[in-house]
């Protein structure tokens, strides 16, 4: 059951990247001040967590609604988390985050609030983007029993108060690692997601097989 935290928890920081949105943080929260900036963040986090926990608690009858076998999504799910590790890898996925944030900001420019900036782009689709809501449908379908399922959701809310961690402390972040320490942590972690990705489809092709 730890391989499966750990998995959990690898996959799911890696997708969601606190760590990496800080820069994004500051930019799209320019000029408020301390107390507003601290409002985006916790707003943000909550709207992230209720969509998360949404496709947490209902990812498998969505599923089985669609009728989706768990294979299938499995051998999605790690394509979708490949071509994520390749973005990151090549240096690809942080800038077209960083075009989503300025898009966001100038189209908020003339009436952004405080509610519309956490909610977008920061909530979505910065952290609970489709990468993010499928790693946690493909983990969840994954879970070996219930305690495993529900330690899941402290895996979620641990990653999701790194988040707001990250953004509270985001200029102190940015000035600490520097641009040359975030490209290679962001590459890293990259190559991380990607085997974990290749396992995900290893998975979802045994299972077909087996059936």
């Amino acid at each position: 059951m730890l391989d499966y935290y750990i998995n959990a928890f690898a996959t799911l920081f890696v997708t969601i990247d606190p760590v990496g949105l800080a820069p994004m943080f500051l930019a799209i929260t320019a000029g408020m001040s301390k107390h507003d900036r601290r409002k985006v963040a916790i707003r943000a986090t909550i709207t992230a967590a209720a969509i998360l926990l949404v496709f947490y608690a209902s990812g498998q009858t969505v599923l089985n609604v669609l009728g989706i076998s768990v294979s299938a999504f499995r051998v999605a799910g790690g394509i979708l988390l490949f071509l994520i590790a390749i973005e990151m890898i090549f240096g690809k996925r942080q800038a077209r985050k960083t075009e989503t944030a300025e898009k966001a900001m100038e189209s908020e420019a003339h009436h952004g609030t405080i509610n519309e900036l956490a909610i977008f782009p920061l909530a979505i689709p910065l952290i609970s983007g489709p990468a993010a809501i499928s790693a946690i449908i493909l983990l969840s379908s994954q879970a070996p029993d219930t305690l495993a399922y529900a330690g899941l959701g402290g895996v979620i809310a641990i990653i999701l108060l790194s988040c707001m961690g990250a953004f509270l402390l985001a200029d102190k972040i940015e000035r600490l690692l520097g641009e040359t320490a975030q490209l290679v942590i962001t590459r890293l972690l990259g190559v991380l997601l990607a085997a974990l990705s290749v396992q995900f489809v290893a998975d979802g092709i045994l299972a077909f097989i087996r059936t």
